[in-house]
């Protein structure tokens, strides 16, 4: 019903054309520039958030439950995440989008795998996948640098695995486990993943990966540490009947939208929307 306006040079924080790059994203690591990051679905609100300074966007498999109403994110289906991935992208084409792969488009064969990171790069218009691995990845992520295609490996905490484990679980909670993430860490690393991302960890398990690779990490709940972050955007807008401690809404967002539809029913049942005969006119003739 309404006409969406691409994103235009007159914005704030739209004056310069230039996309963000892995280039720009390394540089900013190197200054020590931390870099924030949300979970993005649709172009109007990538548009919006480009507009306050969210050059990072995570085109994330939790729009299987925050889009289409499932319970976890393995539902998530492969034709859908292109097709909003693509969204985010034309919203915000100056932005950092990344594809989130999504359960079962990648398990089960390595080069159905590598085919179909590339549908992201080239139907999703992304510019990174992600990819949730650990050490039975590594060989993924190997051919997925040979058919260039930037991979930012997933490690920690992985949504992915909820069928098995049944319960969130928090990364590095011991010395031991911390030396078999950082382990993990450089293997991916030396496979050729261009970023980590590591979800739900301690603060010094994410400290010791950082240290041990060159590579830009992106914490989800994992300590101050991080280059990045990321939340889920409905998670910070306060839509979600519960957030993870690591994401404190910024609004209440949710009760906002309550507030603006009983608005609307009060003015349609009310009979004082175009009262008045609406903004169309008749012609003579």
């Amino acid at each position: 019903m309404s006409r969406f306006t691409p994103p235009t040079a007159s914005a704030s924080h739209q004056s310069a054309p230039r996309p963000v790059t892995m280039r720009d994203l390394r540089r900013r690591v190197k200054a020590k520039e931390k870099f924030a990051m949300l979970t993005c679905y649709d172009a109007t609100t990538a548009r919006w958030l480009y507009r306050g300074g969210v050059d990072v966007m995570l085109v994330g498999d939790t729009a299987g439950s925050m889009v289409l109403g499932f319970e976890d994110t393995i539902h998530a289906p492969l034709q859908f995440m292109l097709t909003i991935t693509a969204a985010v992208k034309r919203g915000a084409p100056n932005a950092f989008v990344m594809g989130d792969m999504p359960f079962m488009s990648y398990q089960a064969d390595e080069w159905e795998a590598v085919k179909n990171a590339g549908r992201f790069m080239t139907e999703g218009m992304a510019d990174a996948v992600k990819v949730e691995v650990d050490e039975r990845f590594v060989g993924l992520i190997e051919k997925l640098d040979r058919a260039s295609i930037p991979v930012v490996a997933h490690i920690g905490w992985r949504p992915q695995r909820t069928p098995t484990t049944g319960v969130p679980i928090v990364a590095g909670r011991t010395q031991d486990k911390i030396k078999k993430m950082v382990k993990l860490a450089k293997k991916l690393e030396d496979a050729g993943a261009v970023m980590l991302l590591i979800e739900q960890s301690t603060a010094e398990a994410a400290r010791a990966v950082i240290d041990a690779v060159n590579i830009p990490v992106i914490g989800c709940g994992a300590g101050p540490d991080c280059h990045g972050h990321v939340v889920v955007l409905h998670d910070w807008l306060g839509m979600t009947d519960w957030q993870p401690s690591f994401a404190p809404p910024a609004a209440n967002g949710g009760k906002a939208l309550q507030d603006m539809g009983e608005r609307w029913v009060e003015l349609v049942k009310s009979g004082n929307y175009l009262k008045d005969g609406g903004p169309y006119e008749m012609k003579e003739g």
